[in-house]
């Protein structure tokens, strides 16, 4: 019906016949029968978000086919979107009870191009809804605990922020084993790790305090020596033992990028070797994460090697012996 036609084909409709028109018109604001510019215009928007967000994700990305491209990008959008809730809300608690309302709501995702997209690639690409479950509930962990007593009490955490994401990642890229769920989980666990290390300052300023408080203790440390940010031999043998269970976990999940569809390698191992970067960084700059923040300089120059690793799958020949 184009809209010059539209007064006189209503006066044509009898009461009953407009009454049923309307109802059956309503359909069209469900999210299954939205017009295809308005989806297209969604995963625009998270292409957007990405480059603007993170430039070496959307770097690595790029390599892949188009169409798993904008998946990927619509999955870190909506990561996102959901730890801005958390974190950079003025009412958090509130506002992620909407959130994850909305997530189930398709009323209301032609009103947000994030929820549009990601509810398109979670169908598309069979995401299971556990996952977002799990992601949702340790982000949550954000609004009610600020302490973690043991690593095991940490690496749960860290399952549920990071290694959740690549559990849906994996879906998205496409895996040739189910051995693979075990390699992200753990490269999950080393790049929020890797996370932790690099922000203690910044996250003890916001009240929080991730370090296994029972570690802490094991090397002589309190949570007034983070307070006082003072870089001393306690604090370096206590990082050198946190950076070698970090990198130890990244030797171990690399190998699992072997599972992954060739085309969608390039990314994770992007992803992960430069985080793993971060705590050189850390370690060159003498264990200071109180005053600077640890980053890579030259991203693009490992780029390359990275490259190569990834599509030779030469990762596969660096996993560890067992017993050693």
């Amino acid at each position: 019906m184009n809209k010059g036609n539209d007064k006189i084909e209503k006066a044509f409709y009898s009461q009953w016949e407009s009454r049923l028109l309307s109802k059956a018109m309503s359909a069209f604001h469900s999210v299954d029968v939205l017009p295809v510019h308005a989806l297209r215009e969604a995963y625009r928007e998270c292409e957007k978000i990405t480059r603007l967000h993170s430039h070496t994700f959307y770097m690595a990305t790029s390599l892949m086919p188009p169409e798993k491209r904008r998946a990927i990008r619509v999955l870190y959008a909506f990561c996102r979107r959901t730890d801005d809730v958390v974190d950079g809300s003025q009412n958090p608690q509130v506002d992620l009870e909407v959130w994850v309302r909305n997530l189930k709501d398709p009323r209301q995702f032609a009103h947000d191009p994030i929820l549009l997209a990601w509810d398109d690639v979670r169908r598309r690409y069979r995401i299971p809804e556990q996952y977002v479950e799990h992601l949702l509930e340790g982000m949550s962990q954000d609004l009610t605990k600020n302490r973690y007593e043991s690593f095991d009490d940490l690496a749960h955490y860290c399952y549920g922020v990071a290694s959740t994401v690549g559990l849906m990642s994996m879906h998205i890229i496409e895996y040739s084993s189910l051995e693979a769920v075990g390699y992200a989980i753990k490269l999950g666990v080393a790049l929020q790790l890797t996370n932790i290390l690099r922000d203690v300052g910044e996250d003890w300023q916001r009240g929080r305090l991730y370090l296994p408080l029972r570690e802490l203790e094991e090397f002589g440390l309190t949570e007034a020596d983070i307070e006082k940010g003072d870089v001393d031999e306690r604090w370096r043998a206590f990082m050198r033992f946190q950076i070698a269970r970090a990198k130890r976990l990244y030797q171990e999940a690399l190998p699992g990028i072997g599972y992954l569809h060739i085309d969608g390698r390039f990314a994770v191992a992007a992803a992960a070797e430069l985080y793993r970067a971060i705590l050189d960084d850390i370690e060159f700059h003498d264990y200071d994460v109180f005053s600077r923040r640890a980053h890579v300089r030259d991203k693009l120059r490992r780029l390359p090697g990275i490259w190569w690793r990834a599509y030779s799958n030469t990762y596969r020949r660096q996993l560890p012996r067992r017993g050693k």
